[in-house]
């Protein structure tokens, strides 16, 4: 499954993601101007095509920042997971694809949600469902 991003024709597939309870979804939070995000994006997507049953999704801040303008970025790739609408993982993560690949799989099999994620990190996955369902 190649990774998906917000842009109008793929926000139906993001929402129908983050719509399954026990599907892991997982969103990297960039920046085009980004060049730790540009190089991080091919490992990204290695990533994803290895794990067609987790939905992986590119969110670029600047670009929807309608949707991830609240959520506080430090560095990148920060890195949001879900099952559902619950946040597994949120943080920066460094940008390589062993790293990355081992968290993935370590949340794949995690039950239990963070309770320490933000606010907007938590509101993330029904601003993109609200999105989806505008259009």
């Amino acid at each position: 499954m190649p990774v998906l991003t917000t842009i109008e024709s793929e926000r139906g597939a993001v929402a129908t993601a983050f719509a399954d309870q026990g599907r892991l979804v997982v969103v990297s939070l960039c920046a085009d101007w980004c060049d730790t995000c540009k190089e991080f994006r091919g490992a990204f997507e290695a990533i994803a095509n290895a794990r067609p049953n987790i939905t992986f999704v590119w969110l670029d801040i600047e670009d929807d920042s309608a949707v991830a303008g609240d959520i506080d970025v430090e560095n990148f790739p920060t890195l949001a997971i879900y099952r559902g609408d619950s946040v597994m993982h949120f943080g920066v993560s460094l940008p390589q694809e062993g790293t990355v690949a081992r968290l993935v799989d370590e949340m794949a099999e995690r039950t239990t949600a963070v309770s320490s994620a933000p606010e907007e990190v938590r509101e993330l996955p029904a601003l993109l469902k609200n999105r989806a369902q505008a259009n």
